[in-house]
């Protein structure tokens, strides 16, 4: 890719450059160790709408393959995150039995559990096929496709069409922004409305969260880019909300701009004036990224090195796909990190990509008792610390990397 897959503007400026990774969730069995392919992983900044994104090297039908291995639901607070929310957004633009919810890439079906419980129809699109199979049993509707204008016209001609769509965690995924928002819009009705979540590029910038940048995230966006871009569709961003997930991410209200029922609120305007005082509007903040990224390569490169003068041991918790972004471009090797664990069977008795570091169930911990445990997917940092609170009955303690490394008190 060489132009914006937004505005088609040439790329020629760097946001981050972090060498070479094979796929961030392609977990790898030891005798494919070999065989693995790498990939540039190298983010631009498009200088006319300022959307952060990397190349698409490889199919997305590759990417979002038969065993992909991410599954929602092996995270408790991100059910009870998606509990909430269900909850929340029935509430709020009164939902019913009557009305008809579509749920863009979702997974095992963990968030239409949720409006399956309150008896609203709904309807789930999930391009991988165990993800997709996991929630046909728990007798949740899924369509195995890749959602875009094609599929959005077919449902649209069967009488689908949605009060409500929601796409959580799924636009930075996609490599055809301006077709996924278009069938978007054709699938919601006239008085319908889109909710969007996402990570905040203003908190990846502030907190340095480069891991969270990878193969499978071809974009990143601001509230001010996001903007354009739907209005570039005739869909208004009229609501936003600050959330935590996934170290501080937004959650977007979109509908059609002629529903004029919808006021925009003053939310909007707060969060476009913290990013524009945070110099987001600026390109001269998307090439300073690199600095950071550097130096907390370095800081952390120095503490595992004193941590081994010492004597001391570590382990890791989680494979998440931020993780192995980091581990790569840090070149940790299993002498540096002998393992890691993690609860989900699929990667389990595995490797991670490039580093080929070994997950192993979550026993293997206390099995071990690792002097300290490095929490990989930090967002999840006060589930984990809670999980393995048992680490301290042998003086163990937790390492988390963002914004800087530390260890936990």
């Amino acid at each position: 890719m060489t132009n914006c897959r937004f505005c088609n503007t040439p790329l020629t400026v760097t946001f981050t450059d972090l060498g070479t990774s094979p796929l961030s969730n392609a977990y790898v069995a030891k005798e494919s160790i070999s065989s693995e392919k790498y990939y540039p992983l190298h983010a631009y900044v498009c200088t006319n709408c300022l959307l952060v994104q990397v190349a698409s090297f490889e199919d997305p039908d590759v990417i979002f393959s038969s065993d992909y291995a991410y599954y929602s639901s092996y995270s408790s607070s991100w059910l009870k995150h998606s509990e909430d929310y269900a909850k929340m957004i029935v509430k709020k633009f009164s939902l019913d039995n009557k009305s008809f919810v579509v749920e863009v890439a979702s997974n095992d079906g963990y968030l239409l559990q949720f409006f399956q419980a309150q008896h609203i129809p709904h309807l789930g699109i999930e391009p991988t096929k165990n993800t997709a199979d996991a929630a046909l049993k728990k007798g949740i509707p899924t369509l195995r496709e890749f959602f875009g204008k094609e599929l959005a016209n077919k449902l649209q001609t069967t009488d689908k069409s949605a009060d409500l769509i929601v796409a959580n965690n799924v636009l930075a995924h996609v490599p055809d922004l301006n077709d996924f928002i278009a069938g978007m819009k054709i699938l919601l009705k006239a008085s319908g409305i889109i909710t969007i979540e996402f990570p905040h590029l203003l908190n990846l910038i502030q907190h340095n969260q480069f891991d969270t940048i990878y193969h499978e995230h071809f974009s990143y966006f601001s509230l001010a880019t996001a903007q354009k871009i739907f209005a570039h569709h005739n869909l208004t961003i009229f609501d936003v909300d600050q959330i935590p997930t996934h170290g501080g991410s937004l959650r977007i209200y979109v509908r059609h701009t002629d529903d004029i029922c919808k006021k925009v609120t003053t939310n909007i305007d707060a969060i476009l004036a913290e990013e524009e005082k945070a110099g987001l509007t600026k390109l001269e903040t998307y090439q300073q990224f690199q600095l950071k990224v550097e130096q907390l390569r370095a800081e952390f490169l120095s503490f595992l090195s004193d941590i081994q003068k010492k004597k001391g041991t570590i382990a890791g918790y989680g494979a998440p796909a931020k993780g192995n972004t980091f581990l790569n471009y840090c070149q940790i090797t299993p002498s540096m990190l002998p393992f890691t664990v993690d609860k989900n069977p699929a990667k389990q008795n595995k490797y991670l990509p490039g580093t080929h570091i070994p997950i192993f169930h979550p026993g293997e911990i206390k099995k071990q008792k690792p002097n300290y445990v490095l929490i990989l997917p930090w967002n999840l940092q006060e589930e984990i610390t809670k999980e393995l609170a048992y680490i301290k009955s042998w003086g163990g303690r937790f390492i988390v990397t963002s914004p800087k490394p530390k260890i936990l008190s």
